[in-house]
């Protein structure tokens, strides 16, 4: 299982490194998206998976669920939302200001068209 996992994580972090590198905009919103994929699921499975065991630490209790990890998923999906939507919204300005998708802004010529 840990092996699936493992390659899991490896193929969204390459997939995401690949698409965040491309030329065009919406390919590095897709990386970007798959890059917190990637990180969301480490966090996760490096909290380990116990059932029916108890997530608060008590004084009687001697095996217990760390909550941490599950807390920094949540939060590494709400900061993975917000910066895909500052993403999506920064793109769409730098298409409409400049009439490229391309990140470095190159404009696409056309034939018959003269500058």
């Amino acid at each position: 299982m840990e092996i699936l996992l493992a390659l899991i994580i490896a193929i969204l972090t390459g997939v995401g490194v690949f698409l965040t590198l491309r030329a065009r905009t919406y390919p590095v919103v897709l990386g970007l998206t798959m890059l917190a994929y990637a990180v969301n699921l480490f966090l996760f499975v490096m909290g380990r998976l116990n059932i029916n065991m108890a997530a608060i630490i008590q004084n009687d209790i001697t095996n217990y669920t760390d909550p941490i990890p599950q807390a920094l998923v949540l939060t590494a999906i709400v900061i993975s939302f917000g910066m895909t939507a500052f993403v999506i919204v920064l793109s769409l300005k730098a298409y409409g200001e400049m009439n490229s998708d391309h990140v470095d802004g190159k404009t696409i010529e056309t034939k018959g068209e003269n500058k």
